[in-house]
């Protein structure tokens, strides 16, 4: 164990985090995303819906501000009705750890190959549709 590194991180996930670079993107996707078809680097937090492992990460992981946002959700599908309610979670928890943070809205397909490129993917048992978030990994300032 280690001091000040939540406990819901994973050590394959800590370093994960720490060999991220500058302007690397980490993709936290829903039970629905179709991680493993998009990325050969694969993380599973089946039992663990995306809220808390978000908070945690960012706990750690510095936002990209050379960006124009520093997190992505995936936009619905023109006609599907759904209201990703979801979302304002994810909002309050990026503010919490930074205030100024931004959020852009990829469309599904835009979101799938943006993923592809992401540095990793990983893939939990979030339930919520469209709960996708990408998060871009910044630098820390002296």
């Amino acid at each position: 164990m280690l001091k000040k590194i939540p406990k819901i991180l994973s050590p394959e996930l800590v370093r994960i985090l720490m060999e991220m670079g500058h302007g690397d993107e980490l993709v936290l996707a829903d039970a629905n995303f179709p991680g493993h078809s998009l990325h050969s680097r694969v993380l599973r937090y089946d039992g663990m819906g995306i809220s808390e492992l978000l908070d945690g990460i960012l706990e750690l992981l510095p936002l990209d501000y050379y960006a124009e946002h520093q997190a992505a959700f995936m936009s619905v599908v023109e006609g599907d009705p759904t209201v990703p309610v979801i979302w304002s979670e994810y909002k309050t928890i990026i503010a919490k750890h930074d205030i100024a943070a931004t959020i852009g809205y990829e469309e599904r397909f835009d979101f799938y190959n943006r993923s592809r490129q992401s540095f990793a993917i990983v893939v939990t048992g979030e339930e919520a549709l469209y709960g996708n978030v990408i998060l871009k990994k910044g630098v820390i300032k002296p």
